[in-house]
């Protein structure tokens, strides 16, 4: 009879390294004079995204992520933040999705999304003083820049059709998924960046080109790693922008999303900030060379 927990023994190395890099990304924000914060996990509601949906808890919901309450704690006067909490989203699992996850979120005020990019660099640099990343066979150099490009032009390089026109088909997320990802990351870590506009619906708009966001995702060896953006400040853009994204859900057959009223109550008190979330699961895939999220949490859903 095979021993049950011969699975999480094969893991303990894995763990062990995940512990570390926890370690190491707390020291790092506090020697940055980052506040580490503790918010609520129960809320009454999620900023409404159409294609993100939550886990009910009694008559209210898990946070998707802790941002309303840390730009709640930015808009009362604090000013550089960090958490790491779990996050629950219904119906993600894949080889690297869990519908519970830790996500790592830090916050900048008088700060916009640049910052950020380089606060990622540093990070990762911390992370592997060697510089140098070892992932399914690939070197990845975390040398500074990294790849730095706009999501146009990530069409233009590895698509099939052009940004405009994948809009225009109906068809982004298909082409965006099969022909650019896979290509993203794979020699150095690639920043894209310029959002359109309703593609970010809680990003401040380019000044220059009102017709994108200060928005940027962060990607490694092919994979999602972060998303960041300058943060919108302007409550009455806000709920329009939250009041689309209710229409959006309810065009999709989906459970209506309340808005977050103290969040937009106070929202006019938030100065210009950028904010940031990036997956700790998929970064320990990452510096454990591991193919699945499976490899890097102590428990799946499925063992329980």
């Amino acid at each position: 009879m095979s021993d049950p927990n011969w699975g999480l023994l094969k893991k303990k190395h894995r763990l062990n390294e995940r512990a570390r890099m926890m370690q190491t990304i707390r020291a790092f924000f506090v020697a940055q004079e980052f506040l580490e914060v503790d918010t609520p996990y129960r809320i009454p509601c999620n900023a409404p995204e159409a294609h993100i949906d939550p886990v009910t808890s009694g008559e209210q919901v898990l946070h998707t992520s802790p941002e309303l309450c840390m730009k709640r704690l930015l808009a009362a006067g604090y000013e550089r933040i960090f958490q790491l909490c779990h996050c629950w989203r219904a119906e993600e699992r894949g080889q690297r999705h869990l519908n519970e996850f830790t996500m790592l979120e830090w916050y900048r005020a008088e700060s916009d999304y640049t910052d950020l990019m380089n606060d990622c660099e540093q990070l990762l640099r911390a992370l592997c003083p060697q510089e140098t990343l070892s992932y399914q066979g690939a070197s990845i150099t975390l040398q500074d820049p990294f790849e730095r490009l706009t999501l146009s032009a990530a069409f233009d390089r590895y698509a099939p059709m052009s940004l405009t026109e994948a809009i225009d088909n109906t068809c982004f997320d298909k082409i965006y998924t099969q022909h650019i990802e896979p290509n993203l990351g794979r020699h150095q870590p690639t920043f894209i960046t310029h959002y359109p506009a309703d593609m970010a619906a809680l990003a401040r708009l380019c000044p220059e080109d009102p017709d994108h966001a200060e928005r940027f995702e962060l990607y490694i060896a092919g994979m999602e790693l972060a998303n960041a953006f300058s943060e919108l400040n302007d409550p009455a853009e806000q709920r329009q922008r939250f009041v689309a994204e209710q229409a959006l859900r309810e065009q999709m057959g989906k459970a209506p999303s309340p808005l977050p009223e103290p969040f937009l109550q106070e929202l006019e008190h938030l100065p210009p900030s950028a904010g940031i979330a990036l997956g700790i699961d998929r970064l320990a895939m990452l510096l454990t060379d591991s193919t699945t999220i499976d490899e890097v949490v102590a428990f799946t859903p499925e063992m329980l």
